[in-house]
């Protein structure tokens, strides 16, 4: 498909069932991710690469615990359970996800003093992952959104690629949700922004 791309945002261990922030059902979604490669002449992917003692990690807060919401800089911020530590196995790409034609990895949450759920910037927006360049650069003008989570890092992904001018759809059955009712709120609030919302059945069969 051209001047499209396919993004398959951290689909990792961690994400998914047995990992530490594990998504509910996100292991259901590596199968469809493989099937949906083959329709995309450009699938990049990015990865959550966090530092050990990253500030997003609850562990790193005395006296406050995980899931809970507080402000580091003038920034809301959950505290995550240790997750996608660099160079762990819950960093590792899900063992039965498709690499093969992933032509680029971009990695995220790499700045120990800040989180980073979009794929394009971290969340202060003080840092461009350069993954905006590089999709121009390739004449893409359309992002096909995957990925875990839905209402986190994809949600984010999403918004900043509006911003940055590309048009968006979510395959829905390629993605999940840690929190079902914030995604069913963010798609109402993304589709008015012009999001596009399909399934993996809009591409042809295997």
């Amino acid at each position: 498909m051209q001047a499209t791309a396919l993004l398959l945002v951290d689909i990792q261990n961690d994400f998914i069932p047995g990992g530490s922030l594990a998504v509910p059902q996100g292991d259901t979604i590596i199968k469809v991710n493989n099937h949906l490669q083959q329709h995309f002449d450009l699938v990049v992917a990015t990865q959550d690469w966090h530092p050990s003692g990253h500030i997003s990690f609850a562990s790193e807060h005395a006296n406050h615990k995980v899931f809970e919401s507080i402000k580091i800089d003038g920034i809301d911020q959950t505290l995550w359970p240790e997750h996608c530590v660099q160079n762990s196995w819950g960093a590792d790409f899900h063992p039965d996800l498709n690499t093969q034609k992933v032509e680029a990895i971009f990695r995220k949450g790499t700045n120990p003093k800040i989180d980073s759920y979009s794929a394009f910037f971290d969340n202060a927006h003080l840092k461009s992952t350069g993954l905006t360049g590089y999709l121009k650069e390739k004449g893409v003008k359309h992002i096909y959104f995957t990925g875990l989570a839905a209402d986190i890092c994809v949600y984010f992904s999403i918004k900043d690629a509006l911003q940055e001018g590309f048009k968006c759809t979510l395959i829905e059955d390629a993605a999940k949700a840690l929190d079902q009712n914030i995604y069913q709120e963010q798609k109402q609030e993304l589709s008015a922004l012009g999001v596009q919302y399909a399934t993996s059945d809009t591409f042809a069969s295997i």
